[in-house]
């Protein structure tokens, strides 16, 4: 194979639906470990969880956390970005302004991550995605300087969410990333996933273009753009399988597993 690197989005990418993992991949990236290739999942997760998710990995794994905001390898945080504490709670406070759009606000800081009392059963499918989370009273109340993300959660649609009631509030300094079908993301402007497996590449002196990455919405743009090859999910948001180099099977066909096993065995 002539990638050394491979990085592949988690939800809608490498998990099914039901948000597993093929048994199939495990012995897949004990072979891709065997070859010296290095494997990095690319997520919106948290860094715990991801590392809890790849518990089976024969060895471990390099990690893009936090839509890029957090890379980690060899057992170590080798680049964090924090965003500022006005911007954050400018966002926070125009999120307060339009209760309409039906707003659940999850706070990521490195330390872990920070969600309201209010909505318990948003807390426990919150939990699912932050490993390492913690219930409070007000997240206005734990914003500091470690703040490295805000996980809105909405019931209007995203797009329209982001472009009307988030623009103005984030500025020139933060940026808002449509990461689901009800999800946003706001990082800090300078970093996306892209920026992530650049960090990660530059770390581990691959070339980007000896890199491959996998990604199915629009928060994989730029990981997609970035990495020397590419594939879009067929389940993918329509402009990032038009921008990708290639087309995998859905992630309910197994379509990670698959490309990577007719790579390896051409």
């Amino acid at each position: 194979m002539q990638f050394r690197l491979i990085t592949c989005d988690m939800d809608g990418t490498l998990l099914d639906n039901a948000k597993n993992i093929s048994d199939d991949f495990w012995p897949l990236l004990g072979r891709l470990q065997e070859q010296g290739i290095i494997f990095a999942p690319a997520s919106g997760r948290q860094l715990e969880t991801i590392l809890d998710m790849f518990e089976k990995a024969p060895n471990p794994v390099s990690v893009i956390a936090e839509n890029g905001a957090l890379v980690y390898h060899d057992g170590e945080i080798v680049s964090l970005t924090t965003i500022d504490k006005t911007a954050t709670m400018r966002v926070l406070d125009a999120i307060a302004e339009h209760p309409e759009v039906g707003w659940e606000v999850t706070l990521c800081r490195a330390d872990g991550a920070f969600v309201g009392h209010t909505n318990e059963e948003f807390a426990r499918l919150t939990a699912m995605y932050y490993h390492k989370l913690n219930v409070v009273d007000d997240v206005r109340n734990y914003v500091n300087d470690d703040v490295i993300k805000l996980a809105l959660f909405t019931r209007g649609d995203p797009e329209e969410v982001a472009e009307t009631v988030l623009k103005d509030a984030t500025g020139d300094d933060l940026a808002v990333v449509v990461s689901g079908t009800q999800s946003i993301d706001v990082i800090h402007q300078d970093i996306n996933k892209g920026i992530g497996l650049q960090e990660l590449a530059a770390k581990v002196g691959v070339p980007l273009s000896q890199t491959l990455a996998f990604g199915d919405y629009l928060n994989d743009t730029e990981l997609l753009a970035a990495a020397g090859t590419s594939y879009a999910m067929a389940n993918g948001h329509p402009q990032l399988k038009a921008a990708a180099d290639h087309i995998a099977p859905s992630n309910e066909e197994n379509g990670v597993v698959r490309v990577l096993q007719q790579l390896l065995n051409p």
